[in-house]
């Protein structure tokens, strides 16, 4: 018990975090190859259900790591480009010891402040993360029934996923 305490006090610590970090940047970029952590700032949550049986929540998040949205002006309307980073869903027990999966999607913060002044951009914000979802992990999101919580600005334990790209100039991986 000792040690696993240790262990997860270790886990914990922000200074170790840092160092893991670092080193997993330095290693890549021996393999010639830039990583950035992408640690998510809380937005909002939807909740909605996978498959109409569990539930599951999509916690849309921002970082400015992440490319800023875009628009163009087009015959009847405006056409919006909203990139944005998907971190592998995760499944984590509840409070009541229901086993709930979980979706960090991030965008840049100028799409959150905008879907905070804009009901109809916030709704084409979720859309687009549900989208996402569903197109990535081939999950059957319940649409009709999908809220945003009020209250809770994120579910679960936040993870950094990791934005890889070539470093110019580097030798391609074997």
């Amino acid at each position: 018990r000792a040690l696993l305490a240790e262990y997860a006090a270790e886990l914990s610590d922000p200074e170790q975090r840092r160092l893991y970090e670092e080193e997993v940047t330095a290693l890549e970029r021996e393999r010639g190859v830039e990583v950035r952590f992408i640690h998510p700032t809380p937005g909002y949550v939807l909740r909605t259900s996978l498959a109409g049986s569990r539930r599951c929540y999509l916690n849309i998040c921002s970082n400015p790591h992440v490319a800023p949205p875009r628009v163009r002006a087009e015959p009847g309307g405006h056409r919006w480009a909203l990139p944005h980073s998907l971190a592998p869903g995760r499944e984590e027990l509840g409070r009541s010891g229901r086993r709930r999966f979980i979706y960090d999607v991030v965008f840049h913060p100028a799409a959150l402040r905008t879907a905070a002044r804009s009901a109809r951009f916030r709704r084409m914000l979720s859309d687009t993360a549900m989208d996402a979802v569903e197109s990535r992990f081939a999950a059957q999101l319940d649409r009709i029934n999908a809220s945003v919580l009020r209250s809770t600005r994120y579910k679960g334990v936040p993870q950094a996923p990791v934005l890889r790209s070539p470093l110019p100039g580097a030798a391609p991986r074997p």
